[in-house]
Formats: C-alpha cells, structure tokens, sequence
C-alpha cells in the first residue's frame, strides 16, 4: 500500500473548507486544537468561556468536515459502485439519500454517490454565508441549530459507513488510530450538546460505548 501512504494529506475527498486566518472563528479553531492535545476530550468540546454556543458549534462543525473529507479520500479506492452498491453501516442500516430540495423523495443509491452527494450538500451548507457567517458580527440565523443537527447527524453516517465496510483498508493504511481519534472527538462533542438523537447513533453504538467509558 505504499502508493497511499505519501497521499494521504493532499487527497482530499472534497475541497477542503478553510476558516479565514485572523478571524474569531479562527481563534476558536486554534482554542479547539490545543485544548485536543491536553488529551482530555471531555474538557476539550466543552464550550469555552464567554464564547457563543452557535459559533462553537459552528467552527467544530467545519472541522470535522475538513476530517472526514480526509479519512473518506484515503479509501475511495475502496468504496466503489460494486464493492458498495448501497450506503450501509453493515447489515441492518440503509440511508437512502434526500436533501428536501434537488432530492425531495429519498432514493437508493451506492455508497460512493450518498457521500458524494452528501459532502457536496454539507459543502454547500458551510458556504452559504447566511447559514454560517464568517464575518464579525453577522449574527447566526434563527435555524442554525436544526442545520448544524443535520450536517452532524449526516457526517456520522460517513464514519458509520468507514468503520462498518471499509475497516480493514483502514487498517493497511495504517490509518486506524487517526480515525478512532477523530471519530471520539467528534462523538464526544456531539454527546456534549445532544446534536445527534441517539437511535441515529445505533449504527455504531459498541464503538461509542467502548470508546467513552474510558473517560466517564
């Protein structure tokens, strides 16, 4: 697998989504960062001192994105119309996709057009400024919460998928450690401010117990 190995930071699934340097949400993204490497996650997602919930939840929003794009795009090779021809989190989950407005009645389709529908959806979400406002002071609409549920609820099912069909490429890559960190993170922010009902969460619920137990 060594073709793979020196790809893995420039393979993207999709464009990586950049906050602007210098700005407040940039700020937050850095807090983000360095309070992950104390190590304790719990303390990690809590929202910091004095900041706005929306905007926490926002920046971490477009961080775990910017992760999953990555994850997914080290094993694209390996989600293909014939090895996935539909989105599971193995046997007993099904997502048919539909995003209320291009796709209104759900449709059955193969795991590798889901996501990409999927990310491309979540994309368009965090670039639509009266959705997700970069700019200071540009206040976060009245329905932030419910969309920021959604575009969580939605990236889980990109883990759920990863760690259901494609584990073992995971695996060669070597890339285990990187996804099981990225996924606890992103499980125990979730937990923090109840955004993803937990009978969404059933897919991987093992995992999430074995992974959080640790750290009651």
């Amino acid at each position: 697998f060594s073709i793979h190995s020196g790809s893995r930071s420039s393979k993207t699934f999709k464009p990586k989504k950049n906050i602007p340097e210098g700005s407040h949400q940039y700020e937050l993204l850095k807090h983000a960062e360095a309070t992950l490497g104390s190590g304790n996650l719990r303390m990690a997602v809590m929202l910091p001192e004095g900041e706005d919930l929306n905007e926490w939840v926002a920046v971490n929003t477009v961080d775990f994105f910017n992760q999953i794009n990555m994850l997914y795009g080290t094993i694209t090779d390996f989600c293909t119309e014939e090895s996935c021809p539909v989105m599971s989190a193995g046997p007993k989950y099904e997502y048919h996709w539909a995003d209320g407005t291009n796709i209104k009645k759900p449709i059955k389709c193969s795991a590798p057009k889901y996501i990409d529908y999927l990310m491309t959806w979540v994309q368009d979400q965090l670039d639509d400024e009266t959705l997700f406002p970069s700019k200071i002071g540009v206040p976060f609409p009245k329905n932030f919460m419910s969309v920021a549920k959604t575009i969580l609820k939605r990236l889980f099912r990109v883990y759920a998928h990863i760690y259901h069909q494609h584990f073992d490429p995971v695996i060669q890559l070597q890339e285990e450690a990187h996804l099981n960190t990225s996924f606890k993170h992103f499980i125990f922010f979730v937990q923090e401010f109840n955004l993803i009902d937990r009978r969404e969460l059933a897919p991987l619920q093992e995992l999430i117990e074995k992974l959080t137990s640790k750290d009651r």
